[in-house]
């Protein structure tokens, strides 16, 4: 019985032994970094052989930081220096850590570095001051005296005018505008005639939970799942009538309120304006504001599709969003209908490492 136990105690350390030997070939070295629950790998062994597509637009960037947040800048400085030294001399992956620059990878995410890519942009809507036969879709502030109570009204109440109307900013000409701008988190109002564009950004919502009208869609049948997109709503919005189209948006109970701003630069909520294709919504748990991110994105045709190509891209974290959980970033886009148009085809997975 005894030389039993030895025998199986032998063949399972060697078995051990055998594991250990095999996962010390992965691309993990046994340098490991802990910073607020995020753990970061340090990779050496990187996959890219393109330079940075958006240097240019990364030294924008690093620059609108420094005016509008400085204290995220001091914060990191060092890097933040590094960065544009490295991307003025020419930006060759292979030399980052002769700048002083390390890569790691987000352990919270899986063995790939694989996440979760979305994408979103600032629409323009067009309203009036005034309600009319057009412009009739009321667009609000969150009302003072509940601001205090956890859950407000939801969508469907909010439509059919459980609130008062001094709670409303404006009126636009399309409900599922009014419903894009509530899911984007802001909007340039154009008011017509010449008058200045007003910025309405997010101020509050109410309360309840946020249900995929896309979602519903597919299961219904009447969008096909790979074909998913801002673009094809909208094509299903111009198919159905407001009463169909007020009845899709009513499944979901959350509502954002906005508040307008004279100054119509696009901030994230690290107060910094955002450059296009560069600046990204994060959950901070695994990718804190002021994070530099390098990236490989896929590219999509002018039909939304991917076919196995990425670019490189550095992206800064500078932005939050309440979809925006876990695995996953949301990459700006932009202004107006072309943006709007390429951030509904992003829902793919992309690789990223963290800078540091």
């Amino acid at each position: 019985m005894k030389t039993k136990i030895i025998i199986i105690l032998t063949l399972t350390i060697l078995s051990l032994c055998s594991f250990k030997s095999n996962y010390s070939i992965d691309n993990y070295s046994v340098s490991i970094k802990k910073s607020n629950k995020r753990v970061l790998t340090k990779n050496l062994n990187i996959d890219i052989t393109q330079t940075v597509s958006n240097a240019k637009d990364v030294l924008i960037q690093l620059e609108k930081i420094k005016t509008f947040s400085p204290k995220l800048y001091i914060k990191n400085i060092k890097l933040y220096k590094s960065i544009k030294n490295w991307l003025k001399s020419n930006g060759d992956i292979t030399k980052l850590e002769s700048f002083g620059i390390h890569l790691y990878k987000f352990k919270k995410l899986n063995n790939y570095g694989n996440i979760k890519i979305t994408s979103y942009y600032t629409p323009i809507i067009h309203a009036r001051k005034t309600p009319s036969k057009k412009f009739c879709y009321p667009i609000y502030r969150i009302p003072e005296y509940l601001k205090k109570i956890k859950r407000l009204p939801n969508r469907k109440d909010i439509y059919n005018g459980i609130l008062q109307k001094k709670y409303i900013l404006a009126y636009s000409n399309s409900l599922i505008d009014n419903f894009i701008m509530d899911v984007q988190g802001s909007g340039i109002i154009n008011y017509g005639s010449n008058q200045p564009l007003v910025l309405f950004k997010y101020s509050g919502e109410n309360g309840w939970p946020y249900t995929s009208i896309g979602k519903i869609l597919v299961d219904k049948g009447d969008i096909k799942k790979e074909d998913m997109s801002i673009k094809t709503i909208i094509n299903w919005c111009k198919k159905h009538t407001q009463i169909e189209i007020k009845k899709l948006l009513e499944n979901n109970n959350s509502f954002v309120f906005f508040k307008p701003t004279k100054n119509i630069l696009i901030c994230g909520s690290s107060s910094v304006p955002l450059v296009a294709r560069t600046s990204i919504a994060t959950d901070q748990k695994i990718i804190k504001l002021g994070d530099v991110i390098l990236a490989k994105i896929p590219i999509l045709n002018k039909f939304g599709k991917f076919y196995n190509l990425y670019e490189t891209r550095l992206l800064i974290a500078l932005d939050v969003g309440g979809s925006i959980k876990g695995q996953k970033l949301d990459l700006y886009q932009g202004i107006g209908n072309h943006a709007g148009i390429t951030a509904g085809f992003y829902n793919h997975y992309g690789y990223v490492w963290n800078l540091q």
